[in-house]
């Protein structure tokens, strides 16, 4: 498969999407946060995206900008990036214009990877962004990701499925292993990634730190960003 990246044109621009390929790229990847209008989106996890850029770095060729950035939802330069994050704590409410461009992103190829920091399925972010959703992509949109989905074996191999976080074995939020991911497929290709693991705060240390750990617990982490590159 050539590696290409399907980005989304945004609402002023021409109404197709449009393909380039990686090593057309006039920048090197950049990882995005969004900031959106509720909520606390930069309330946690500051030091995950450098940890996973430096996992992209140590284990592929992809370049990489080592900062990321943070693009506003309702800003048409979100339009500009092949993959963001989206995380918090509390209330998900997005404004028309910044429902409009999540749809409209993941509709024509972005993709958005979205961690509930507060580990917990019945929670506030988990109950207001699953609305967010419904609203967004209709009533049954967001599934379960089967463990044969090809983001398990994307690069480094999980046969059990998404790997569980300290946070989860500790008895954080929920008290519960969630042994799954869910997600929105468009056209056969997974737009959103969902998560209740708290995986940022997982990720959420000094990338120097790894050479302690008997695994680095990234490697999921990197296997998320190729999808999203490459899929």
């Amino acid at each position: 498969m050539v590696p290409r990246l399907y980005l989304a044109a945004p609402a002023a621009g021409p109404p197709w999407p449009y393909f380039i390929t990686l090593s057309a790229l006039p920048v090197p990847f950049t990882f995005v946060r969004l900031q959106y209008r509720s909520g606390d989106w930069d309330g946690v996890d500051e030091r995950m995206p450098t940890n996973l850029l430096h996992s992209l770095i140590q284990y592929t060729k992809i370049p990489v900008n080592q900062k990321e950035k943070v693009v506003a939802l309702d800003s048409p330069e979100l339009f500009r990036h092949p993959f963001c994050y989206l995380s918090g704590h509390r209330l998900v409410q997005f404004s028309a214009v910044e429902k409009t461009n999540f749809t409209q992103y993941v509709r024509n190829g972005g993709f958005v990877f979205v961690d509930d920091c507060n580990h917990d399925i019945d929670g506030l972010f988990a109950r207001s962004f699953e609305e967010q959703m419904r609203q967004c992509f209709g009533a049954g949109a967001l599934k379960k990701l089967p463990k044969t989905h090809a983001l398990y074996s994307q690069f480094f191999k999980f046969p059990d499925g998404p790997p569980p976080t300290s946070f989860e074995l500790n008895g954080w939020g929920d008290d519960l292993v969630h042994d799954y991911l869910k997600g929105i497929d468009i056209n056969g290709r997974l737009g959103v990634l969902y998560s209740n693991k708290d995986y940022g705060c997982e990720w959420d240390y000094d990338f120097r730190n790894k050479r302690f750990l008997a695994e680095d617990n990234t490697k999921f982490g990197v296997n998320i960003l190729l999808y999203a590159l490459t899929a």
